[in-house]
């Protein structure tokens, strides 16, 4: 097989290994649109603002260090310790879950029956607000996350490869880990959504918020709970990708990328949240091997899932599965 088309194999797994992020990352939009109808503005600032705690709490840094210290003129930055991964893994997520609450009780428990754009500009305050938060916690350098996921080529699918094709695979092993908590994470949440009495309120909330309300679902308790799932999964998200690229503000944009990503799938399907991010993870890819970089200059990756996304809402406008939704006049 020749070189060329190997690369190709090889740019092709690299891209659906960053189609399942994508995926990742669109899920948090999905879960709360299908739950609430709100498109949640401030679900990439949730991953920025959940990977900053992590490693806050692992390094023990003490929060609101330097608004303590430019008010009492002192220089206490740390607390002397450091967190155990795990431990301070279990202790955002706690934090996330205390976020949604606040969340529900200060900000969309006052909401009920507004029109969509008055949730979707509350979603941009609370993303701003959030983000001025997390500086005045930790502050804005750039930080390292380390919660022990492996670095580097993977070695064995290197050799692997070789011997079957005489060309070997260049995989990160950061990337290889990543895949599969983000797979595993996806299916989990399709299997609750699916089979669980938690996950069949949820569905029968987006659905109908009066009939749910009417067999007794309580509509707080579902809003707390899809924010906090949200919540986690921004978590799992910023930990990949801090891991990644460091914890630092533009982590945010993150969520951008899962815009092309939602209009392909649908906002309402968590099957279309995964088919999406993988037609995106593969297309940019394999476009920038086959047309961006020879022809156009490359960095074609920053901007091919917007034209395929523009492209595709003029032939389905509701996403390949999304609901299309009419009006009675």
């Amino acid at each position: 097989m020749p070189d060329q088309v190997l690369f190709g194999l090889e740019v092709a797994l690299n891209g659906l290994m960053a189609g399942v992020m994508y995926s990742l990352v669109a899920l948090g939009f999905v879960l709360i649109f299908k739950a609430s109808g709100i498109f949640n503005y401030a679900q990439g600032v949730m991953a920025l603002f959940a990977a900053m705690t992590l490693v806050g709490i692992q390094n023990g840094q003490v929060p609101f260090s330097h608004l303590i210290n430019a008010t009492f003129g002192t220089d206490i930055h740390y607390f002397g310790w450091q967190a155990p991964a795990l431990l301070a893994i279990l202790l955002t997520v706690v934090v996330m879950a205390v976020f949604a609450w606040l969340v529900n009780r200060l900000v969309f428990r006052h909401l009920v029956n507004q029109e969509p754009i008055i949730l979707f500009m509350a979603t941009i305050g609370l993303a701003y607000f959030l983000e001025g938060v997390a500086d005045l916690m930790w502050g804005s350098e750039i930080k390292k996350l380390d919660v022990g996921l492996p670095q580097g080529i993977n070695e064995w699918i290197d050799g692997a490869t070789f011997e079957i094709f005489g060309y070997g695979f260049f995989i990160d092993n950061l990337d290889l880990v990543a895949t599969v908590i983000a797979a595993l994470l996806v299916g989990g949440l399709v299997v609750f959504s699916q089979y669980t009495k938690q996950g069949r309120a949820l569905r029968a909330v987006a659905d109908d918020h009066q009939a749910a309300l009417s067999v007794g679902i309580s509509l707080n308790f579902i809003w707390v709970l899809v924010w906090s799932i949200a919540g986690f999964v921004a978590l799992v998200a910023g930990i990949m990708w801090g891991a990644k690229s460091g914890v630092q503000f533009s982590l945010s944009l993150i969520a951008l990328k899962a815009l092309p990503v939602l209009m392909l799938g649908g906002f309402t399907s968590i099957p279309g949240a995964i088919v999406g991010g993988l037609i995106i993870g593969v297309g940019e890819k394999l476009f920038e091997f086959l047309i961006g970089a020879p022809y156009l200059g490359g960095a074609t990756e920053n901007w091919f899932a917007y034209v395929l996304a523009l492209a595709f809402l003029v032939v389905r406008p509701q996403g390949l599965f999304g609901e299309k939704i009419i009006e009675r006049v």
